[in-house]
């Protein structure tokens, strides 16, 4: 998430030390809980969130609602939650794309130069 690399890292924790001093402990301290107190906010809302939509929602989860993950799930899970094209697995060895058996051996389709 975040590309901080080591000289990076250095000159930030220089800065602190010129910034906060000897109160660079308690500034951390103070970081660490607020952090707590916002993953705990963050969770009870969720609970929050659950509880309140009732008992046919039972299964909703947060993180289908992220962009990605709704349309993963929607426009590629089959029925049994396996991704699939064209009846193949998009995770096999065979191509997905392939129509008829020929095709798989590498045998090209007929070509009609007369239809186009």
């Amino acid at each position: 998430m975040f590309d901080v690399g080591l000289g990076e890292m250095a000159v930030l924790v220089v800065l602190a030390l010129v910034i906060f001093g000897d109160k660079l402990p308690q500034v951390a301290g103070q970081a660490g809980r607020m952090l707590r107190q916002f993953r705990e906010m963050a969770n009870s809302a969720k609970a929050d969130l659950q509880e309140g939509l009732g008992p046919e929602f039972k299964d909703f989860d947060i993180n289908d609602l992220n962009p990605k993950t709704f349309v993963r799930k929607h426009l590629f899970e089959d029925d049994d939650g396996y991704l699939t094209k064209n009846g193949a697995g998009l995770f096999d060895d065979e191509p997905s794309y392939a129509t008829t058996p020929g095709e798989l051996d590498g045998e090209k389709p007929p070509f009609d130069n007369e239809a186009t």
